[in-house]
């Protein structure tokens, strides 16, 4: 039992420092920047890029928004459900758990955005966005939209390339909560790929 608290000490730990980070930067961001303003970090390889989309990783943009926010919250009741598991049952090490509990949070952290971010904020469109009271945002429940900054355009495609010529390797621009979520399944994948079976 003692061991079951720790893992769920160091699991709800995990989730809500994630979370905190996650809504923080982009609180610092939506407050600081206005939409599709760019601030270099490292030359041009690595900028904050500010950006919004409907909540699809990486910006894609394939499905509605009240359905894409729908599935996210069954997704993440479902996580919430096998983390449970993962955490009562001691043949899952700590570091899956770990994983699991990234993702969860990296859902949840724009799950908050598409929740709440149109009822709490201005919009940012060619102005910095303002914290206003509930209901007073640029959107309704449901219909906020989420906030990504990290950019690195590595490089250029050489022209001559057939398809890519010409475009920017890796273009997406994303959020701390896309990361936790790309990194944790990139690391169950390499270190915890039996349990995944």
């Amino acid at each position: 039992m003692q061991k079951v608290n720790k893992r769920l000490a160091v699991t709800v730990l995990l989730v809500l420092a994630a979370i905190i980070i996650d809504q923080s930067i982009k609180f610092a961001v939506k407050t600081n920047m206005q939409l599709g303003e760019s601030i270099p970090v490292f030359g041009d390889w690595f900028q904050i890029c500010f950006v919004e989309n409907n909540g699809m990783a990486f910006g894609m943009e394939m499905f509605n928004k009240i359905f894409l926010t729908s599935f996210r919250l069954l997704a993440v009741a479902f996580i919430v459900y096998l983390l449970c598991k993962f955490i009562k049952d001691d043949k899952y090490p700590l570091g899956f758990i770990a994983c699991v509990a990234l993702i969860l949070a990296g859902a949840l952290g724009n799950i908050i955005d598409c929740l709440v971010y149109g009822e709490i904020f201005t919009s940012s469109y060619r102005q910095v966005a303002e914290l206003v009271p509930w209901g007073e945002g640029y959107g309704t429940f449901l219909q906020g939209r989420v906030v990504d900054m990290f950019y690195f355009p590595l490089f250029t495609w050489p022209d001559w390339l057939p398809f890519i010529g010409g475009g920017i390797f890796f273009a997406p621009v994303f959020n701390f909560a896309d990361a936790c979520i790309s990194c944790s399944v990139v690391a169950m994948i390499i270190f915890y790929r039996k349990y995944l079976l």
